[in-house]
């Protein structure tokens, strides 16, 4: 039979969870082409959350849509394909190849924000990250879990903050993982309980005390480099590990909704296409390229704004497919929102042009100090329009901000332009119609706390 589509959405695809004792959200959190179909996963607010309509999910090629015996409700957003033994893990649940189901008792009660590769037992484990920290493997033989992190613990989180656990990714002996921890204490920074961390087999790391939602790679020989996205309060945040150094850049944050854990479910890093990432940061996508040259990334360009949240995407069929997260009436707060429900869009890649133009605004410091001479991270610049840059400090003298930029791409520097203010300073700069350049850089003449803030508009 036909189905209706509207602008690219089936409203047959709904899924939705109860009305009733408490409504509770009901987001799409992962799909993944398998065995013909396309899987996915509800989720609502917590695991304690009724949600009968929740659960797993596959659809057919006819957009036919099938809920599966094994479904469970619970707080699932991760996904991977385990290579070696050719199932799809998805949820707490195990797919092999002709769509036989099997569920990881012991993983139902958990909020899972990621499942990643075992580093020492890849062949016959899996390592899975909950949102409240916990790392655990699975044995996918004897479906045993057992506990390895409680990363609360081992990263220093406070005993009183709301742990928020967002993306995990391993490779070559490494484990990443992200907590997206951010209130208004975070943002004063009298306290600051987001992480990027790595555990190289031996030790955890703290790499960043900002909230950072993923972190992500493509394993092979020529793919080595580690991204992880997040933000603080100057800008939206791009770490990369290449060659065993940690870079830092910037990106404009698309809106300050995004500003807060609980917006942010779950902007992920993923190839659509062949060989390329489609990377959605602070409510903009990217395209983003995987590989690294003399240690610099610098195949990012922004291709839209979007209002949508978007929990997970894929190809499937010749598709991009977008989940969401569309009605949030989480524990009854919001009394005018009525059946929690969600559902996919499906386009193409190239759709997303189609999508809000690029703008946003961010910079390298908001109320930072800024050290005299030493230059600030690198702030993307290409791929927007109107252009203008502002500049304030709370120092007792003049200070001085040199502006660089880098038009290769490349982390090659040249001078654009000084600009001076005077004590407790003040000033502006627009950029010429049509001016661009790949990153941008500034420099503070004394040290002083500063606000550097790039708007595009």
């Amino acid at each position: 039979m036909a189905h209706t589509n509207v602008s690219g959405v089936f409203p047959h695809l709904t899924v939705s969870a109860d009305a009733a004792p408490r409504r509770s959200e009901t987001g799409i959190g992962a799909l993944m082409p398998w065995a013909g179909k396309l899987w996915m996963v509800s989720y609502v607010a917590h695991t304690h959350t009724s949600g009968s309509g929740t659960g797993l999910f596959s659809v057919d090629k006819d957009m036919n849509i099938e809920k599966h015996a094994e479904s469970v409700v619970g707080t699932y957003a991760n996904r991977m394909i385990h290579a070696e033994s050719h199932q799809l893990l998805i949820g707490p649940h195990i797919v092999d190849l002709h769509g036989e189901v099997r569920t990881i008792k012991g993983l139902v009660d958990h909020r899972l924000a990621a499942v990643m590769p075992h580093q020492e037992e890849p062949e016959t484990k899996a390592l899975y990250l909950t949102m409240e920290g916990l790392l655990v493997e699975v044995d996918l033989q004897t479906l045993e879990v057992t506990t390895l992190f409680n990363l609360l613990e081992e990263l220093e989180v406070a005993p009183d903050a709301y742990s928020h656990f967002k993306a995990g990714y391993a490779n070559d002996g490494k484990i990443f993982v992200t907590n997206n921890t951010y209130a208004e204490r975070d943002f004063s920074t009298s306290q600051q309980d987001g992480r990027l961390a790595m555990y190289d087999g031996r030790s955890w790391e703290i790499i960043d005390h900002n909230p950072y939602v993923e972190v992500a790679g493509r394993h092979g020989p020529l793919s080595s480099a580690v991204f992880a996205t997040g933000w603080d309060r100057a800008s939206a945040k791009m770490m990369v590990l290449e060659r065993g150094i940690w870079t830092t850049y910037r990106l404009p944050k698309a809106s300050h909704t995004f500003d807060h854990m609980f917006t942010t479910e779950w902007p992920r890093i993923r190839e659509v296409e062949t060989e390329r990432f489609l990377m959605d940061a602070h409510f903009m996508f990217y395209e983003l390229a995987p590989l690294a040259y003399e240690g610099k990334i610098w195949g990012v360009r922004p291709i839209s704004t979007h209002l949508r949240m978007i929990p997970d995407f894929c190809s499937w069929r010749g598709m991009l497919v977008l989940s969401g997260n569309q009605v949030t009436p989480i524990f009854d707060e919001n009394n005018w929102a009525g059946e929690p429900q969600s559902n996919l869009w499906f386009g193409k890649t190239d759709d997303l042009w189609n999508f809000g133009k690029p703008a946003g605004w961010g910079g390298p410091w908001y109320r930072d100090v800024a050290e005299a001479g030493v230059p600030s991270d690198a702030y993307l610049m290409t791929g927007f329009d109107k252009k203008v840059v502002h500049f304030s400090h709370t120092a007792d003298k003049p200070v001085t901000f040199d502006v660089e930029i880098d038009f290769t791409g490349t982390q090659e520097w040249v001078h654009y332009g000084s600009f001076e203010t005077g004590p407790n300073g003040y000033t502006h700069h627009s950029f010429a119609d049509g001016f661009s350049a790949h990153w941008v850089r500034v420099t503070a003449s004394e040290t002083c706390t500063a606000s550097v803030q790039f708007f595009y508009t």
